[in-house]
């Protein structure tokens, strides 16, 4: 009976698929998040900041335990989730790299379908240009007034109906100082603001909107109250802050420079972004409900990458462990996700694409290189998954990662390869690499990424290196 009764769910998802009418059509908003550690949000195991309203999406939805960015950098994460293509092809494999004109994004095709559609926030995909505002390329968006390509700005501003960024020097160049900035144009609130009268004009008709934040990401500043809110709170050091050599992989090395007491003075201020950006998101599902659209419109939370805040030694991102590649990634829309479930399963930022056209019933041949994980997010998987992913570094430190829920397998140009497990280990200090007992494990991992750089082209894999981690036996 249990597998009929599947069976049946299985059926009835896919019909609801199917029938989507024009009129039917659900919304999408995609909230992200910059340099954003999983592990701040309650939903995720934190307890220091109340992220109330994150967390109810999540309870409400589906939380993803394991997705990754893709690689661990700004730029080349966003390019693969608008895109479902991995960062060599679109060709940004690091930041400041514009996107091919020929790249095809989720934006393009929802345009093609009727939906209108726009961005706020930092884009990261149009080469150098700082803050440069509504670049010419739109890939899809079709409202990009608010869409700036660069920057961690605090304040914004409009003049003469166009944006700015309002917080300036003596010479009348943009900054990134806080500058007074209140509930109105702090850049969390500014945008998110943007999103709410985006909302408000469209909520007649089909919309997408993508709302892209540039915090929590440094500078470590917050308007207030939320400068103060964590002033006063005991802020846990990472037990791996200090690590013994034989703990530290070459492509993990600590900075010198990372001390608990620089921890203590910076923090306060990274919770008080995350708690800003809470409230924010509180506000968008307010307006949804308000315009009582709420349960047509699929919500994802997600980042494009994370911060290791302490974590081996090092800030921010760029590197394979679980603080700086692991990203939250949230899905809510009542209409065929499950309350509360949990996808174990690794993903990463290339089977967005595919999945979110998917769940909108979107007609058509759009190829991409991720994986339509519809059914598992909607608990409906009838057949094996392959609980497999690849991750892949910056040029410079090249390294190739596969991970699955629980494992993680590390081979670079520095270092012989690592083998992680991420469930007990969460820590990352131990290399399984030469037991016995997952030797079957490792060459299941090795042939996977093997698939993948042949598949995918990936130059890591020319790295001599790299290569004899691969392909030697």
């Amino acid at each position: 009976m249990k597998t009929v009764s599947k069976l049946t769910i299985t059926l009835l998802v896919i019909i609801l698929c199917a029938v989507v009418h024009a009129n039917e059509k659900p919304n999408l908003l995609i909230i992200q998040t910059d340099e954003h550690h999983f592990g701040t949000l309650g939903c995720y195991g934190g307890e220091i900041v109340e992220t109330q309203h994150i967390d109810w999406l999540a309870e409400q939805g589906v939380l993803c335990n394991s997705f990754y960015a893709v690689t661990p950098v700004c730029s080349p994460s966003r390019a693969s989730l608008i895109s479902g293509r991995y960062p060599q092809k679109t060709p940004v494999v690091t930041n400041h790299i514009p996107l091919n004109d020929n790249v095809v994004t989720f934006a393009s095709v929802l345009s093609q379908q009727g939906y209108v559609t726009g961005f706020a926030g930092k884009w990261h995909l149009d080469g150098g240009g700082k803050p440069q505002w509504s670049p010419a390329r739109q890939f899809g968006f079709q409202d990009n007034r608010f869409m700036f390509n660069r920057g961690h700005w605090k304040k914004f501003g409009i003049e003469n109906g166009k944006p700015v960024v309002a917080a300036r020097d003596k010479k009348g160049k943009p900054t990134y100082n806080l500058a007074g900035a209140n509930e109105k144009s702090f850049s969390t609130d500014f945008l998110c603001d943007r999103a709410v009268d985006f909302i408000k004009l469209n909520s007649g008709k089909p919309f997408c909107y993508y709302i892209s934040l540039p915090d929590p990401h440094g500078p470590n500043t917050v308007r207030t109250p939320y400068d103060q809110m964590y002033a006063n709170v005991d802020i846990p050091i990472p037990a791996t802050l200090m690590r013994e050599p034989n703990q530290v992989p070459n492509w993990g090395k600590p900075d010198s420079k990372v001390t608990a007491a620089q921890l203590r003075r910076i923090m306060p201020a990274y919770y008080g972004m995350v708690k800003c950006i809470d409230d924010n998101v509180g506000k968008l599902i307010q307006t949804l409900k308000d315009e009582e659209i709420l349960d047509n419109t699929i919500v994802v939370f997600t980042s494009d990458h994370g911060d290791l805040c302490g974590e081996h030694g090092r800030l921010n991102k760029g590197v394979t462990y679980e603080g700086s590649a692991r990203i939250p990634f949230i899905v809510y829309y009542p209409k065929l996700l499950p309350q509360g479930h949990v996808v174990q399963e690794a993903l990463t930022t290339v089977d967005f694409f595919p999945t979110i056209l998917s769940m909108m019933a979107v007609q058509g041949n759009h190829p991409s290189d991720g994986r339509d994980a519809t059914r598992l997010l909607t608990d409906t998987l009838q057949n094996p998954w392959q609980d497999m992913a690849f991750l892949r570094s910056t040029p410079g430190s090249e390294w190739l990662a596969a991970v699955t829920g629980q494992y993680k397998f590390v081979v670079s140009g520095s270092d012989r390869p690592w083998l992680i497990d991420v469930q007990n280990d969460p820590g990352e200090v131990n290399n399984l690499f030469g037991d016995p007992k997952y030797t079957k494990l490792v060459a299941q991992m090795r042939a996977g990424l093997v698939r993948y750089v042949r598949q995918h082209s990936d130059t890591h894999a020319r790295i001599p290196q790299i290569q004899a981690q691969l392909f030697s036996r």
